[in-house]
C-alpha cells in the first residue's frame, strides 16, 4: 500500500472507534496490511510534519482530574512568545489565538483543581499578565472527527 493511502487511512479511519486493546497498533497495522513498526513510524512522520499533534482518548471535562478554559490579554508584539511560554507547559493541551482584545486561549488540565489554579498562577507570574480563568458551567459534546476523504471531493 502506498505511503500516502497508509497516512490517509490513519489520519481517516481511526479518529472514532480506535482499538481499545492491548496492542491497538497491530490492530491497526493487520488492518492495513503492514507491521504494526511501520504504523508507529508512519504516526511519527505526521506528528514530526505537524500533521497530527497527539493520539489519545478524549473524556468528559472534569471526570478523570480537572480542566479549565483560560485566556489572556496579549500584546500583539509578544503574542508569539507568550504562546510558546503557554504551550511548553506540560498541563497545556492547546491554544490558539482569537480575533479579540483577549486574544490567546487554551485549555490546562491537571490532576485536580489546585494544580490547574497552579498553573494558571504560573503562566500569571511568568508573563506577567492576568489570567482569565472560564471554568465549566454547562458541557456540550462536540464531536472533532472529519470525513478527510469526503473533504477532499
Amino acid at each position: 500500500m502506498q505511503t500516502a493511502i497508509i497516512e490517509q487511512k490513519l489520519l481517516n479511519d481511526y479518529q472514532r472507534d480506535f482499538p481499545l486493546e492491548p496492542r491497538p497498533y497491530a490492530r491497526i497495522a493487520r488492518d492495513l496490511g503492514i507491521t504494526e513498526e511501520q504504523v508507529l513510524d508512519h504516526l511519527k512522520v505526521l506528528r514530526d510534519r505537524g500533521t497530527t499533534s497527539r493520539i489519545g482518548a478524549v473524556v468528559r471535562p472534569n471526570t478523570i482530574g480537572a480542566s479549565t478554559l483560560a485566556a489572556i490579554r496579549v500584546p500583539p508584539q509578544h503574542l508569539d512568545d507568550v504562546a510558546a511560554f503557554v504551550s511548553a507547559q506540560p498541563e497545556v493541551n492547546h491554544n490558539y489565538q482569537r480575533e479579540h482584545p483577549i486574544n490567546l486561549w487554551f485549555v490546562v488540565a491537571a490532576t485536580d483543581a489546585d494544580a490547574v489554579s497552579g498553573v494558571l498562577a504560573r503562566i500569571e507570574t511568568e508573563t506577567g499578565l492576568d489570567v482569565l480563568d472560564l471554568p465549566l458551567e454547562r458541557s456540550f459534546h462536540i464531536d472533532l472527527g472529519f470525513d478527510l476523504e469526503k473533504s477532499q471531493s
